[in-house]
């Protein structure tokens, strides 16, 4: 009886122990974060569980702090954060600090403006906290942290980097049809008052980095390097990724910080021990800086990031593993969104170019990728994110149902923001019809982010709060206007009314 009663006592323990959200997000990056704000914000209890100290994955985690197009196609929460940032360095013009982008910012600032906006949601935060595994029981989601506590979800989103959980999970991907694109360890460095001179990184070869810009070690001075790429003075190689408080971020894809790395098939342990080679790249990028182009007071910031080294808690990763969904977003679909029906399902827009980072794979010149620029902005439907294999689960970041090439323009941080708030309304709108996700209607999904301020048609005649906006976002989705697209050098739009 005795031995009874205390399995009893241990089963209400066990019980007590459990915390029930009705969604749960494992990951923190960029999609992720969207997506548990979107979906406290539509009435629903929400837990992110981000092993990093901070939020937004590569905006700020990875230290991406130049955000990649969208610039005219600012709505939901991609615009309340662009918005964050601009009044808090004084309006948007402050934020063109940098050539690469029109946005910019440093990326403890970001973290804090998203974290600000989760706490504002009411979204539960287990930061610094890791996963150890996740099944699914009675109708829940059961996922167990590394220090044993258990929390239970009605609906689970995939909000990580690379689709770590949806691997883990054995959820079918599509094929890739190429090399994984290079990552970056970025970094964020400042000028000092004294000289900041780092040791010698190892495997350092300067002819990883004499190309990286126009300088006396420079095999080709006349404006190229051997791989056919521009070659800018170094002070305009640095001001690429000028900060609106004036450090720099280095994400220099020219024989600078960009490094191979066939990560998506490696263990997370493997992956994190084989990242120690990008680190070194990325350093020995900055050692090149100091020790020949003669920038020996400029160094890795101290007062950015909450770590050992002042480096990022995590790479760029351009590429994850992407599931096979309900929809597959393709080139095609994009370069002529009329030719298929994805348009009708449209959830996010986006306007940046289709870029793969492939020169520091070994056979890159054997590629064959789109060419740069030569889409119109795009939509991305809903069932990108929704897996055809599993239920009550859903992907938030880059591991979305998408096709290789494409995966080049919706990896970008404005396109995952939207992708994680249509995420973040479709599992809330679950919760609260009580059915699958996969059973809700794209209409109530596409209804909920219009009340947002979202776009779901890259259409620029009217902009979110105008007159007659949600009615031709509406009338878009249904083809009873139809938009007009073009790729002008770096600039990719679409209009109803005027071209």
């Amino acid at each position: 009886m005795k031995r009874f009663l205390w399995c009893i006592v241990l089963l209400m323990l066990g019980t007590a122990c459990t915390t029930k959200y009705d969604v749960v997000v494992i990951g923190g990056g960029t999609g992720g974060t969207a997506a548990a704000i979107e979906a406290a914000r539509n009435g629903v209890s929400v837990l992110i569980i981000e092993q990093s100290p901070w939020l937004g994955g590569m905006l700020t985690s990875a230290g991406v702090s130049a955000v990649d197009g969208n610039y005219r196609l600012r709505g939901g929460i991609f615009a309340e954060f662009s918005d964050s940032l601009a009044a808090r360095y004084g309006g948007y013009e402050a934020l063109k600090s940098g050539w690469v982008s029109n946005i910019l910012f440093n990326p403890a600032d970001g973290a804090d403006i998203l974290l600000g906006m989760a706490r504002k949601a009411g979204v539960h935060l287990r930061l610094q906290t890791d996963y150890h595994s996740v099944t699914h029981s009675g109708g829940d989601w059961v996922i167990v942290m590394d220090d044993g506590s258990k929390v239970r979800a009605r609906i689970l989103v995939d909000g990580t980097e690379l689709g770590d959980v949806a691997s883990a999970l054995d959820i079918p991907s599509l094929p890739s049809d190429g090399p994984v694109q290079d990552l970056t360890y970025v970094l964020t460095v400042k000028e000092y008052e004294h000289d900041v001179l780092i040791p010698r990184p190892e495997d350092y070869d300067v002819d990883r980095y004499r190309n990286c810009c126009l300088n006396p070690l420079a095999e080709n001075c006349e404006g190229l390097n051997p791989d056919g790429q521009h070659l800018w003075p170094p002070e305009q190689m640095l001001s690429y990724g000028q900060l609106p408080d004036g450090k720099i971020m280095i994400n220099w894809p020219i024989s600078g910080n960009d490094y191979y790395l066939d990560y998506l098939t490696l263990s997370r342990e493997e992956r994190e021990k084989a990242l120690q080679g990008a680190r070194n790249r990325s350093l020995g990028f900055l050692y090149f800086i100091q020790q020949e182009l003669g920038y020996t007071r400029l160094g890795i910031a101290d007062d950015v990031y909450p770590s050992e080294d002042g480096l990022p808690f995590y790479p760029y990763y351009r590429e994850a593993r992407r599931i096979a969904g309900r929809d597959t977003m393709t080139f095609e679909a994009a370069a002529h969104p009329y030719d298929y029906d994805l348009y009708t399902r449209a959830v996010a827009v986006g306007d940046y170019p289709v870029d793969h980072h492939h020169l520091q794979y070994p056979k890159w010149k054997e590629l064959n990728v789109p060419p740069y620029g030569r889409i119109p902005s795009f939509s991305v439907p809903l069932g990108v994110v929704i897996p055809v294999s599993l239920e009550d689960f859903l992907v938030a970041d880059k591991a979305i149902s998408v096709e290789y090439d494409i995966n080049g323009s919706t990896r970008l941080q404005p396109v995952i923001l939207g992708i994680g708030q249509a995420a973040g309304a479709l599992a809330a709108l679950a919760v609260r019809s009580k059915c699958h996700p996969s059973e809700v209607p794209v209409r109530a999904v596409q209804e909920t982010l219009l009340d947002h301020g979202c776009y779901l048609l890259p259409f620029l005649d009217l902009k979110p709060g105008d007159e007659g906006f949600r009615q031709l976002q509406l009338d878009g989705v249904d083809g009873k206007v139809r938009g007009k697209g073009r790729s002008v050098g770096w600039v990719n739009e679409t209009w109803v009314h005027s071209l």
